[in-house]
């Protein structure tokens, strides 16, 4: 079991960057992958970065060359680097992990990007 807090989302301009953290509540070493999720109004939840062994990462074409997910082992975290953002990236971030059979979830936080 493990308990995920992200933070970091707001309110940002077309363009401007973010970066999302989420922090487990137990070694990163222990968890078989971690990644992000995305869910907007009326769509389904969707991949955008995933992290499996604590240096192979997994980041769809869609998003590929303006996010980054990266751990920082020491403090149990899980970053979502975001750059260039645009309307289309509005949604609610979640942070997820799976240790075995099983799949945990953050409570999410929401990215607006608007002018």
């Amino acid at each position: 079991q493990v308990q995920l807090v992200e933070s970091g989302g707001g309110l940002v301009q077309p363009g401007g960057s973010l970066r999302l953290s989420c922090a487990a509540s137990r070694s990163i070493f222990s968890i078989n992958a971690m990644g992000w999720y995305r869910q907007a109004p009326g769509k389904q939840r969707e991949l955008v970065a995933g992290i499996f062994g604590s240096s192979s990462t997994n980041v769809p074409a869609s998003v590929k060359g303006r996010f980054a997910i990266s751990v920082d082992n020491a403090k149990n975290t899980v970053y979502l680097q975001m750059n260039n953002l645009n309307a289309e990236d509005t949604a609610v971030y979640y942070c997820n992990a799976k240790i075995g059979p099983y799949d945990y979830w953050g409570q999410g936080t929401q990215v607006t990007v608007s002018s």
